[in-house]
């Protein structure tokens, strides 16, 4: 397979209803494993790529992070940048589902900021491949938008962002909002009182969502 990547998979032969998770800049493939034991009580198949570029977190101690795109303040990304990265996570997630026992008719997507535009672009692009999308702390970019035309409709979006959010600010999540709302996205939103992390309260909430909607 094209990335490297981790997984929880349940007990039982399958297939499983699947959540591949997509994180965000600087992150890796195990930052958000610890999540599989909460979604859908632990019985899913829960499949976390590892973005293709090195992120230099510490050059002293040779710490390293992962993202999908590069991301600075001094050179914003290329659409080419984004499109590498895309491209990318559609290869790893075919030759997922041909690799792992993946129930083929309940697959969700879930990102987390940088991960969740790579989610977004996943769905926008074929949303009759996957039954449900969560979009954490994330943004869904105009370019994206309005190049992505498939009739996404009939895909459940959960679009969740903190108001103290200091990366990305939760004025893009509420344009997030009127964009998918324009396209008839079967939508639930909401914001609450912290950064750019994932609360217990928004964890509670984004379970509850997967479970009714997987």
């Amino acid at each position: 397979m094209n990335l490297l990547h981790t997984l929880h998979e349940p007990a039982g032969d399958g297939p499983h209803p699947t959540i591949l998770v997509m994180h965000g800049y600087g992150a890796n493939a195990h930052d958000l494993l610890g999540l599989a034991p909460h979604l859908l009580g632990g019985t899913a198949l829960v499949i976390a790529p590892q973005g293709p570029l090195e992120v230099p977190l510490d050059p002293q101690a040779r710490l390293m992070g992962y993202a999908w795109f590069p991301l600075t303040l001094a050179q914003p990304p290329t659409e080419q940048d984004v499109a590498k990265g895309i491209s990318a996570a559609r290869t790893f997630v075919d030759a997922a589902i041909e690799r792992y026992p993946v129930d083929e008719s309940r697959i969700a997507l879930l990102g987390f900021s940088q991960g969740g535009l790579i989610a977004f672009a996943l769905a926008l692009k074929n949303p009759d491949r996957f039954k449900a999308l969560a979009a954490l702390s994330t943004w869904l970019p105009d370019d994206m938008n309005s190049s992505l035309l498939a009739d996404a409709s009939r895909l459940p979006m959960w679009v969740q962002h903190g108001t103290k959010d200091e990366v990305i600010n939760v004025s893009r999540a509420r344009d997030t909002k009127r964009k998918l709302e324009a396209r008839g996205v079967p939508l639930s939103y909401k914001e609450y009182e912290m950064g750019h992390e994932i609360s217990g309260e928004s964890l509670r909430d984004l379970v509850g969502w997967l479970q009714a909607t997987l």
